[in-house]
């Protein structure tokens, strides 16, 4: 699993409209939101989903922009976009190759039957390509606007005042809320 004050992965992955998204384009560079979702058109990814597109004007106006990844294909995260009017950017891993560097791809259990599957997970990563919060096993409902919060702690240079003064941030487990 990531931990907050590493650095965030490096990957390319195709978009809904396949075209290719190179995260070098973001690290280093300005702060930006990458969250990992179960599945294009389930009820909690909607929710969550469309709850980071309703806030997409707050996290513009921070210049942070929120990556969505999913193990789902590029025309399927194009009509999920298109049907909901999605405004994050949606990134296809198919083979979770992505997923397993963020420590997402996970051994599950569902009604008794362990299979490998994505741990519904966010991470707020810095301008400088730091990782500051890193938020496994997250609700759906209400978690763009704590991550939200969580952006807007970040100064102009993308780091946090705890950072700046030092301090190191903890990685969330599951059924912790967002650490300040």
């Amino acid at each position: 699993m990531i931990q907050p004050g590493q650095p965030a992965p490096d990957f390319s992955l195709p978009d809904a409209d396949m075209d290719m998204f190179d995260l070098r384009a973001l690290l280093g560079r300005q702060p930006f939101v990458l969250y990992f979702y179960i599945k294009d058109g389930t009820p909690g990814c909607i929710v969550e989903a469309t709850e980071f597109s309703d806030l997409e004007p707050e996290f513009s106006r921070l210049r942070c922009p929120v990556l969505g990844v999913s193990r789902d294909d590029c025309i399927t995260h194009a009509e999920f976009r298109d049907k909901h009017g999605l405004a994050v950017l949606l990134l296809s891993d198919p083979d979770c190759e992505v997923c397993g560097q963020y420590g997402v791809w996970q051994l599950r259990e569902s009604n008794g039957v362990s299979r490998m599957g994505v741990l519904r997970s966010t991470f707020v990563v810095d301008g400088n390509g730091i990782v500051q919060h890193a938020l496994y096993g997250v609700t759906p409902r209400g978690h763009a606007a704590q991550v939200l919060q969580l952006v807007r702690q970040l100064d102009n240079s993308g780091r946090t005042h705890a950072d700046r003064q030092g301090h190191r941030r903890h990685a969330q487990l599951p059924g912790q809320g967002p650490g300040r």
